[in-house]
């Protein structure tokens, strides 16, 4: 069933890709999607330990009402990270600890949402991963229609149902669906490299060899010019 509010139809990346992407860093995916898809830093795990990866189900809520929220718990399937367009505002919590477990117990990868949660201490110690911009303790209105499953804008990013998310200590990365299988073996080759290089740096090789090429390019160094 289709709605002009509610999209439950919609592709989601594999659960092949999913289980491949687990492997890697947030920041990872960051680099090799070109220094995009990564939310503002003002968006943070509640638990520093807490880490998300699945693909997106999107909702877009009025500021401080949690209405389609409520919706999409009872909608997304096990998996599934909730990415919620709480456009930022702060003056009340869009999630507590009742729905949380709502979602743990649905079986859910995650929560994002650009707003703020609350019961931070009962969240931490149920360990369901939750990214939020902030804590409020006062609670939501359920009055106002929103949207499920239609482009939403989370933290400065464009996320679209189905679309990978990635949440770690170091923040939260969406990658377009269709852009997931062209990411993973350049993801898979950044850690390698990276291997390599700490292992150069551990022996005592910190020099970096494209710097000095950078520095004349910034014009910091005139040509022949050695740091």
């Amino acid at each position: 069933m289709t709605t002009s509010n509610i999209n439950r139809d919609f592709a989601r990346v594999s659960v092949e890709h999913v289980q491949q992407a687990a492997q890697y860093q947030a920041a990872i995916f960051a680099d090799v999607n070109g220094r995009r898809g990564a939310m503002h830093g003002r968006m943070a795990a509640v638990h520093p330990s807490m880490r998300l990866v699945g693909p997106a189900f999107t909702v877009d809520v009025r500021p401080g009402d949690n209405l389609m929220i409520h919706a999409a718990i009872a909608l997304a399937q096990p998996g599934d990270v909730l990415v919620i367009d709480g456009k930022g505002d702060m003056t009340a919590a869009l999630m507590g600890a009742l729905m949380i477990n709502a979602c743990k117990v649905r079986k859910l990868a995650g929560v994002v949402v650009d707003g703020a949660v609350r019961d931070c201490d009962e969240l931490r110690e149920l360990g369901f991963p939750v990214f939020a911009i902030g804590t409020n303790p006062n609670g939501p209105t359920k009055n106002v229609a929103g949207r499920i499953g239609a482009s939403v804008s989370c933290a400065g990013v464009t996320v679209n149902p189905g679309d990978l998310v990635i949440g770690d200590i170091d923040g939260v990365v969406a990658l377009e669906r269709e852009h997931v299988a062209t990411l993973l073996p350049l993801a898979a080759k950044k850690v390698a490299d990276e291997a390599k290089r700490m292992d150069q740096i551990r022996r005592g090789d910190t020099s970096a060899s494209w710097l000095e090429g950078a520095l004349r390019t910034a014009g910091v160094l005139a040509e022949g010019e050695r740091l």
